[in-house]
This record gives structure tokens, C-alpha cells and sequence, in this order.
């Protein structure tokens, strides 16, 4: 074998690995059946060579053979685990005659094997197991895609996520990172006393935002429930029953578009402190992305991909009022008519409409504003910035501001261009809280969560909380250009297995 991409198709090498598989049988020996232990990962054995010590350490190591190259009676071979490639350099005159036959007849790429041997460095510098031992554990009967070529259907990559993480370093090294990311997440929330907790997906009542849910049945139940759209009326829950600190990272459900920057299933993280608020938050989100910075990242700037401009999260992170954005955007004081809502709702719709944006309709006036700040103001925002004191009417939850009650104590943290975290003042007071819900119901009083509002009124403390979604902070560290870059299995259209 060599490391030249085979002329021949898929289907004949399947028929010629079967029949491989068959022989291997007919020999007595059912790969399928095999195992091996590994002593270490391909990085971690790597870091055992001690310059001028060859043959000194001897590992176990199993991975997917990605390459060979075969001079002989000795080859060179590469496998992959989760830690990367590692060179295995497997001789005739070591392993005998028999088993370096069945190592060159039997082998592809493809398959998984396991190899025992001593650590050394070949003279180009690379360090190498010389193969004392090999089991085959999985042979793989389709081909890998061409290394050259990769995969050339871009929806391949995520339908078939696994020959995706195979074949693109990038792919694999990103989705790595996603998962250091949340550890370094957890990590820091420990260490503020956080407790980690877990809450239903499937919910009676579809509450915490304001999306479309995922409806489902459950027979036993005889009642439909509708998959969680957030994770925020179950952790204040918590509030009120005495957990001061909490959090969730978990799986969220919207029943809604797919674009660069949202997926109809995705992940939130959701934390509520007692005794805080949206400041308090602020202080907790620079603690989040600096600790990111510092033990996953090794670098407080990166790179936006979309305007190049370097992102520098140890500087000073831009705080700005919602309604300072908005006039500047539109060139006059908008926000100074807010008290009278008729010419406020005539001029608004005059300048998004000046701005080239389409007005619907129907919208009121703080979705006609609000479609401003999300098409010609948050694209703007590239580096760290907390938009503070929104329209009350865009978010029920959150306490009204002390000094003008039609804003609420809020932030939206933009960066890169997009919302990556938003975080309030927690309402508390439950007859507010009741009459912030009916006026975002209007006639479908049936969506309103009883129970909560029965739970504040148990008393629950003052609280900050805050939603920082995962797959966003992900596309954002990572440089991805689409939050299915940064989502292991994303969502597609269903199409028939070959």
C-alpha cells in the first residue's frame, strides 16, 4: 500500500475489504472480537521521549490508520486517536515474517488498530512507536474520503459528521475546543459556588421567551408537552427554594428558522445569582471570557473572520444605553418621543424605513424599533459591548428600571457582531411579574406559567441572571463561519441511507 488516493470506486473497495474480512475469518481470527487497552493517547505517549533515549519507553496506543508507506520490510504508518496522529514504524525482522504479512495483506486504510512498542525519533526528527505487537480491533469496509479531495459535498460534512472529524484537522481541532470551552465554563462557575443542575426538557407550559415551541405527546400522560424553549422559569424555581447560585448548560429547543447563527436545536447556558443583577452579570461574563482566554485560548485577541478586525476581551468592555444607539442610528432623538406614542410610532416607522429596512404591518412600535438595533446597529458591534436598559415590552422577566419604568435593568452583550449573552435584573415581585406575562400573552391567558407565578409569590430573592449561548460563544472563538461549524450533529433534511 501507499499513500496514493486509489483509482478504483467505493463499491469495489467494499467487495475487497468484505473479502478481506472474510479471509481473516476463515483463518480463525474475527477482528470484531478483538480488543486492546491503551496506555496512553497519541500526545500523551509522544511526550514521553526523552532526546538520545530511544527504545527506553515502551507504550500501547490504538487509533485509525490514516496513512501508510511501505519500503520493503519496514513501513511507516500513521495513526489518529482524539489527541491527533502518531507515526508507527512496524519491521519484518521484529515482528517475523507471519505477522508483517498479515499487517500488509490484511490492513487499510480505515482500519482501527492497537500497537504495542518503544518510543524513538527517526532522523527527520519525528518521534515513532517501533511496533512490538498489532491487533486489529474494527476493520473499516467503505474507504475513507481522499485525502486530497476530502469531502467534496458540503452537506456531507455534516450528515456524516464522522468521516468529517476523520479527514478535517479543522473540524476535529474546532470541536475540541467547544469542549474545553465548556469545561473552562464549569470551571469557572465552581469556582464562584455555582451548583449544577438539571431540568426538564419537556415542559406543560412553553415559557422563558418568547419562540415558537416543539410540540410532542406523552402517551402515559395521555397530554401534549412542548419541548423546553429556555431554561429560566425552572432555575428561578430554584431561587426560590433556596439554591442561591445556579446553573444549567443545556439543550434548548425553538421551532423556527435555520441561518448562520441559529439552529432549531442549540445550547444555553443559564445562571442566576441571588443577592445580584444585571451588573453583577457583567462582572460574571468578563470572569467567563477571561478565564476562556487565559487556560483554553492562551491569548486575550482573536480575530473576527467577517471584518478582520482583531477582538481584545482584556480591554475595556464599551457599556452604551439602547436608546443612545438607536438615535445616533437614525440621525435625530427618537427616544425623546416615547411619550407620545403616536408621532413615536410615526416617526420610528419613517426612519427604518429611511434606513431601507421593510416594516410590517402589524409590528408595534418596540418591534419596529428593536428591527433597527438588530439590522444596522448590532452588526456594528464588534468588539466587547454591553447595550443596557431595553423597552420593557422586549423582555417580561426582567426587573422595570427605578427611574423610567419603561425600560428594564438589562444588558445585551454583543461581540463580533452578534448577541452572545443577554442578562437582567430579575423580576421578584410576583404581581409585576403577573401583569408583565398578560401583557405579552393578550387573549391566550392558557400560556401564562401559573406555577411560577405561585412560586414568587413564595418569595424569591433579588437576582441577576443570564443566558450566554454556547454554539454562538463557539463560532465566535473559533473563527466558524456557521453555527453548524460548531454543532456536532446538526439538523438536515432527512434523506434515505445508502
Amino acid at each position: 500500500m501507499s499513500d496514493v488516493p486509489p483509482t478504483d470506486n467505493s463499491h469495489d473497495q467494499h467487495a475487497v475489504r468484505r473479502q478481506k474480512l472474510a479471509d481473516l475469518r476463515a483463518a480463525g481470527f474475527d477482528p470484531f472480537r478483538a480488543n486492546v487497552t491503551p496506555t496512553h493517547f497519541s500526545a500523551d505517549a509522544k511526550a514521553l521521549y526523552v532526546d538520545g533515549q530511544d527504545y527506553a519507553v515502551t507504550v500501547t496506543v490504538a487509533g485509525r490508520l490514516v496513512t501508510f508507506r511501505v519500503q520493503g520490510g519496514s513501513s511507516f504508518v500513521k495513526i489518529q486517536d482524539q489527541q491527533g496522529p502518531i507515526q508507527l514504524y512496524f519491521r519484518r525482522d521484529v515482528l517475523g515474517e507471519e505477522r508483517y504479512g498479515v499487517f500488509k495483506k490484511s490492513l487499510d486504510l480505515g482500519d482501527i488498530i492497537g500497537v504495542t512498542g518503544a518510543l524513538f525519533k527517526t532522523k527527520t526528527g519525528e518521534v515513532t512507536i517501533r511496533v512490538d505487537a498489532f491487533t486489529l480491533v474494527s476493520k473499516a469496509l467503505r474507504p475513507l474520503p481522499e485525502k486530497w479531495h476530502g469531502l467534496s459535498d458540503p452537506e456531507q460534512v455534516y450528515r456524516q459528521r464522522y468521516l468529517d472529524l476523520i479527514v478535517n484537522e479543522e473540524s476535529r481541532k474546532r470541536l475540541m475546543l467547544r469542549s474545553r470551552i465548556v469545561a473552562s465554563i464549569r470551571s469557572t462557575l465552581a469556582g464562584r459556588s455555582f451548583i449544577e443542575v438539571e431540568t426538564p426538557v419537556l415542559e406543560g407550559v412553553a415559557g422563558g421567551a418568547a419562540a415558537r415551541p416543539f410540540v410532542t405527546h406523552h402517551n402515559a400522560l395521555g397530554s401534549d408537552f412542548f419541548l423546553r424553549i429556555a431554561l429560566e422559569l425552572r432555575l428561578k424555581r430554584l431561587l426560590v427554594g433556596g439554591y442561591d447560585r445556579v446553573y444549567e448548560i443545556g439543550r434548548i429547543f425553538r421551532n423556527e428558522g435555520v441561518s448562520r447563527k441559529h439552529n432549531p436545536e442549540f445550547t444555553m447556558l443559564e445562571v442566576y445569582q441571588a443577592y445580584s443583577d444585571f451588573r453583577g452579570m457583567m462582572d460574571l461574563l468578563k470572569k467567563i471570557f477571561g478565564d476562556i482566554c487565559q487556560n483554553v485560548i492562551g491569548t486575550s485577541e482573536i480575530k473576527h473572520a467577517a471584518s478582520g478586525q482583531m477582538i481584545n476581551f482584556a480591554g475595556e468592555w464599551r457599556e452604551v444605553r439602547y436608546f443612545a444607539l438607536i438615535d445616533d442610528a437614525v440621525g435625530f432623538a427618537l427616544s425623546a418621543l416615547r411619550g407620545t406614542p403616536t408621532e413615536y410610532r410615526a416617526r420610528a416607522i419613517e426612519a427604518a424605513q429611511k434606513l431601507g429596512l421593510e416594516i410590517h404591518p402589524g409590528w408595534e412600535t418596540h418591534e419596529i424599533v428593536n428591527e433597527i438595533f438588530g439590522k444596522k446597529i448590532e452588526p456594528t458591534l464588534i468588539q466587547p459591548t454591553f447595550v443596557t436598559h431595553l423597552p420593557k415590552e422586549l423582555c417580561p422577566l426582567a426587573k422595570l428600571n427605578a427611574e423610567d419604568p419603561g425600560l428594564i435593568d438589562v444588558f445585551e452583550c454583543i461581540i463580533g457582531g452578534m448577541e452572545v449573552a443577554p442578562a437582567y435584573s430579575e423580576q421578584n415581585d410576583p404581581d409585576v411579574q403577573r401583569t408583565m406575562f398578560e401583557a405579552q400573552a393578550g387573549e391566550e391567558k392558557q400560556n401564562i406559567d401559573q406555577d411560577f407565578l405561585l412560586a414568587l409569590e413564595h418569595g424569591m430573592p433579588p437576582a441577576g441572571g443570564m443566558g450566554v449561548g454556547i454554539d454562538r460563544l463557539c463560532i465566535l472563538i473559533t473563527g466558524a463561519e456557521s453555527i453548524r461549524d460548531v454543532i456536532l450533529f446538526p439538523q438536515l433534511r432527512q434523506v434515505d441511507a445508502k
